[in-house]
């Protein structure tokens, strides 16, 4: 059996930036990690191998720096990687990025299984699996906290808003996992350093033989029409006193404000 994970590589932050011009988010000088919920695919598929033998394939979005990424996938249990990189991808939505993945995913190979998080920390749209799943052609089956391989099926549990669903699917599918469905492998700094470079690929729009047109800003037909910052609310005013003392504050902040006595 043939898995292939999709893994993003997320900016790790406590305050989003966004260039005010083109919109998208400020990731120079943030410090990048692997999206929560991709991790859960990985740990997912790796379980399944455990079932189904085969191998686990890595495929990531993103600048060349994200092989350190893919380093720590295969450290925790996939057998290599794939880095799709260039600056034709700039400003892809998740139409764009879909396809430019499926793309991708046709000039890699074949595969019987891939797995995604069901959601990004930085976009947390849920969009890109399943379009995924459509440029391919593919079954899918989002919001997994489960999967077993049981008499040449998948039976899955996935988790939805107010229950359980339970559901049987063939390959080739595709599944999204959501965060935290299972216990993630932590592994050593020395044992990610340890894996070596030729187990990553580069690979490019051209050699995917992909249609510029259909990637980046002019593939993307969502549009941001407004950014700004969220403004904290000024918090309310406690009045104390009995009834009649905070009626009578009442009356002399609205007199202040200019709302009575005008």
């Amino acid at each position: 059996m043939e898995y292939l994970v999709l893994m993003k590589h997320v900016p790790k932050f406590t305050r989003v930036q966004l260039d005010p011009i083109t919109h998208n988010l400020l990731r120079d000088g943030m410090r990048m990690i692997i999206n929560p919920a991709d991790l859960n695919a990985l740990t997912m598929a790796i379980q399944l191998k455990r079932q189904t033998g085969g191998s686990i394939t890595i495929l990531t979005m993103g600048p060349e720096r994200a092989a350190d990424m893919i380093k720590e996938a295969i450290a925790m249990g996939a057998d290599k990687g794939y880095v799709l990189s260039g600056g034709t991808f700039r400003g892809s939505d998740t139409l764009a990025t879909s396809y430019a993945l499926s793309s991708a995913i046709k000039h890699i190979g074949e595969f019987d299984v891939i797995l995604a998080g069901a959601q990004t920390i930085d976009g947390d749209t849920g969009q890109v699996g399943p379009e995924v799943a459509e440029f391919l052609g593919i079954n899918q089956a989002t919001y997994l906290k489960d999967a077993k391989y049981k008499d040449g099926s998948f039976e899955v549990l996935r988790e939805l808003s107010s229950n359980v669903e339970k559901q049987v699917v063939k390959a080739p599918v595709l599944f999204t996992v959501v965060r935290e469905c299972n216990e993630v492998k932590k592994v050593s700094k020395e044992k990610i350093e340890s894996i070596s470079d030729d187990l990553i690929k580069f690979i490019s729009d051209e050699d995917a033989g992909m249609d510029s047109e259909q990637l980046g800003v002019s593939g993307s037909p969502t549009v941001v029409k407004e950014v700004f910052a969220h403004q904290n609310r000024a918090t309310g005013l406690l009045l104390e006193g009995n009834i009649e003392e905070q009626v009578n504050k009442l009356v002399e902040v609205l007199k202040a404000d200019g709302i009575i006595g005008r």
